[in-house]
């Protein structure tokens, strides 16, 4: 049985999206937060490109996929860069530490 390059990809977005899920679910590591987080926009990503392929609008899917890299790229600079803060003022990354801090 032959699978259609769709139905990999969205195999491929299942994934992603089932490991990104899990890593939400048991990462207590805010850097770690922010690469599970990377993962699930990966899935997004896919699911334009296997959306654009599906309906022969590739243009279309390439021109949303670059616009979410770059939105996705400044979220995760700045996230990285509030980690190192927090990291700094708190001393710690953990994010059942950081939920009991008051102030």
């Amino acid at each position: 049985m032959s699978l259609s390059p769709v139905a990999v990809a969205l195999l491929g977005v299942a994934a992603l999206l089932g490991i990104g899920l899990y890593g939400l679910l048991v990462a207590r590591n805010l850097i770690k937060l922010i690469v599970v987080l990377q993962i699930l926009a990966k899935a997004a990503m896919l699911a334009f490109v296997a959306a654009g392929y599906a309906q022969e609008q590739m243009g279309l899917a390439q021109s949303m996929v670059a616009m979410v890299i770059v939105a996705d790229t400044v979220v995760a600079v700045i996230a990285l860069a509030l980690a190192v803060q927090v990291k700094r003022r708190y001393g710690t990354l953990d994010v059942r530490k950081l939920t009991n801090l008051r102030g």
